[in-house]
């Protein structure tokens, strides 16, 4: 068995994806045996003789060829790119691969001659006012210097992109919209990075977390049958140092990581799951939970390709509702959840009608006043509701009218008990109750919990009891409150979970182009957010987080009525197949399930294939179709092309959730949950977002 150490790079895996199908076929079992034995005979390697000599071609059939860097004294091996002949060798040509002396991590660039500027231009260059010591800290090869030094504008530097070696490209652009130094060090992980004793020592560098962003050390057959089956998924594979540093790392007690949409906070929780599933000793487990079913169901979906079989049945992954009932009834309690607002409504009306009670409120203010402020106090008693707090409930409320609200929250909790009934959040709070009173072992040796900000305090008050008392990596937290879409809010040390010296921010997007995602940005900006702890999240905007990906801004078009609307973008999505773009990587999302199901049949009338994205249903990725979604629906799911269609002035926000909320005093809150959602969905864009609207467009994204 060779001793040799086999990587794969993040390219490699790009150009494979590319590759016909019969010849991807080819690849593996090539790779296969690679990665198996590097030296055998079998490995017929060619030298390639371009400015770096570490090069070489290897045969997959007689028109297609790997490149690999070899250094045989170290015995390391890294497939870098496949292609045909010819285009295999012109790409390998341009290329050398060193380790930079200042980050430590591999790298793979062009040495590239810099256009002729003249002395006046060069003063007034993109990156003039950064000292070349600068420029080489944050990864900038000492080849590079000249020609970065000529770039103007950030236009040439996203030109450039390929030729720059991916981590110096992230601290560049950074630079380049103005963060500072030192930020940048700090944001990149540069200080955390090792770097090498021997500047020419391949498999040394392998181990440094800025190399771990582009190259895999192949460890199994298993593992690398993993990495080629979804070749383009490369989440499951290479992580940022920030997001590595948060997943490797012990904390002393719970902990909380903030990031905007497309910064990976789901794919650290699932990593994070992982690591700690590892690490597990007896018959603990990890509970992974998150706020819905489809959510749940996703990470589920991606956790069984992320994760080996020992690994994945040690992680528990179900949403808190879905727990909760389980409990309840493995406690001998019968209730049914009711999660339908509508049905919860009714039963306010008639528990407010059995108390005869006078105020002017809407039943979706008792829902809202049970959910936000009668289940965060301790004890359910009148004297505790008099005096709670109800920051953000808009209506105020005299000592009187407490003790008439109270008198319809007895009758609605007499009659969930005759109907064996409970609310989620009611629920939520009977099961921790219920765990507090009659402790046993806790099976879980942590929790994991995504989108945080759409968890009520019940919820997390029930999510410190299932993690027993604090103790070392206990709890897991990834959230982002721009994203919360069921006004729901929390403040985790109200809770029980202190996160004090253990709260940190992801600040790069993966995701979605800086143009979309300033354009979704806009939408909520303006507006107080919270940080999940009751401080101020200061992170709109684009002092905090920026993307490393660019495009087109969004489109907006304005149309007579939905027929006109629905022939345009069937006639937009027909031509972007025609272009090669396949159907399931198209979204159109609508902000209301009955709109969802029009604009699906509307489609389908237009003679493209459909598939509608319903509850408790994973997306399917082997299946084509024009995915249709709702804003609710499509959380926490991505594609190239999105269409927020039916956006029209009544629609977004929602004119009867707006006069409820005028007679609730909540129009702030409602408004806000308004904005949130169109900012979850334009985020879904990997590539372009398209809106439209039958008539006037909404004010939101105007």
């Amino acid at each position: 068995m060779s001793l040799a150490t086999v990587a794969i790079s993040a390219d490699f895996l790009t150009a494979f994806a590319k590759l016909p199908k019969k010849i991807q076929q080819k690849t593996k079992a090539f790779v296969a045996k690679f990665q198996s034995n590097p030296t055998s005979p079998g490995i017929n390697y060619e030298k390639i003789s371009n400015i770096d000599g570490k090069f070489c071609s290897v045969r997959i059939d007689k028109a297609y060829r790997g490149i690999v860097v070899r250094q045989e004294k170290t015995g390391t091996y890294l497939l870098v790119w496949v292609a045909h002949h010819d285009e295999a060798y012109e790409w390998a040509m341009k290329k050398r691969c060193a380790v930079n002396a200042n980050t430590g991590s591999i790298q793979i660039y062009e040495v590239v001659k810099e256009p002729m500027r003249v002395e006046t231009q060069l003063v007034h260059a993109l990156f003039a006012r950064y000292s070349d010591g600068q420029l080489l800290k944050i990864g900038v090869p000492q080849e590079q210097l000249s020609f970065i030094r000529s770039i103007m504008t950030t236009g040439e530097l996203d030109q450039a992109s390929e030729s720059i070696p991916a981590d110096a490209f992230e601290g560049l652009q950074w630079l380049a919209n103005g963060f500072d130094f030192d930020e940048v060090i700090d944001v990149m992980g540069i200080g955390e990075s090792k770097v090498v004793s021997d500047a020419d020592d391949l498999g040394e560098a392998l181990h440094n977390s800025s190399t771990l962003r582009s190259f895999v050390v192949v460890e199994g057959e298993e593992e690398l049958a993993s990495i080629l089956r979804s070749p383009l998924d490369k989440w499951r594979t290479f992580l940022h140092p920030s997001q590595r540093s948060y997943v490797k790392r012990d904390y002393s007690g719970p902990c909380r990581i903030l990031g905007g949409a497309g910064t990976g906070k789901t794919v650290v929780a699932m990593h994070r799951a992982r690591e700690l599933a590892r690490n597990c000793v007896g018959d603990r487990r990890i509970l992974f939970t998150t706020f819905s079913t489809n959510l749940a169901n996703d990470i589920k979906a991606n956790l069984d390709k992320l994760c080996v079989p020992a690994e994945m049945r040690r992680i528990e992954v179900i949403n808190l509702d879905a727990w909760v009932s389980r409990f309840l009834a493995s406690q001998g309690l019968k209730y049914r959840v009711s999660y339908e607002q509508a049905e919860l409504e009714d039963l306010w009306l008639e528990a407010s009608i059995e108390a005869g009670c006078p105020l002017d409120f809407e039943p979706s203010f008792y829902v809202d006043e049970w959910s936000q402020v009668i289940l965060t106090m301790e004890e359910l008693t009148l004297e505790a509701y008099v005096h709670a707090k109800r920051a953000g409930r808009g209506s105020r409320l005299r000592r009187d009218d407490r003790k008439q609200v109270w008198g319809v929250v007895e009758r609605y909790r007499r009659l969930m008990e005759e109907r064996s009934l409970r609310d989620v959040d009611a629920a939520m709070w009977e099961a921790r109750i219920l765990i507090e009173r009659n402790p046993s072992p806790i099976p879980y040796a942590s929790v994991v919990v995504d989108e945080a900000q759409d968890f009520s305090v019940p919820a997390f008050r029930l999510i410190r009891a299932l993690a027993g008392k604090e103790h070392p990596n206990d709890i897991f937290i990834v959230g982002d409150s721009h994203q919360r879409i069921y006004r729901k809010r929390a403040v985790l040390s109200r809770c029980g979970i202190n996160i004090r010296g253990r709260a940190s921010r992801l600040r790069v997007n993966y995701r979605t182009p800086e143009e979309i995602r300033r354009a979704a940005v806009a939408i909520i900006a303006g507006l107080s957010w919270d940080d999940l702890d009751g401080g101020v999240d200061e992170a709109v905007g684009d002092e905090v987080t920026q993307s490393l990906l660019h495009g087109e801004r969004p489109e907006l078009h304005e149309f007579r009525n939905a027929a006109d609307e629905l022939d345009w973008i069937a006639k937009c999505i027909g031509a972007a197949v025609n272009a090669g773009q396949e159907t399931r990587d198209v979204c159109m999302v609508l902000r209301t399930k009955k709109l969802a199901e029009h604009y699906a049949r509307g489609l389908e009338a237009r003679g493209l294939k459909v598939l509608p994205l319903r509850p408790r249903q994973v997306d399917d990725r082997s299946i084509e179709g024009v995915r249709v979604a709702t804003m609710h629906r499509v959380k926490g799911l991505e594609f190239d092309t999105v269409i927020l269609a039916g956006m029209s002035d009544d629609t977004v926000p929602l004119a009867y959730l707006i006069k409820k909320a005028q007679v609730d005093g909540t129009v702030v809150e409602v408004e806000r949950s308004e904005r949130s959602l169109v900012y979850v969905a334009m985020t879904r864009a990997k590539r372009m977002t398209i809106i439209t609207a039958p008539g006037r467009m909404s004010e939101l994204v105007k």
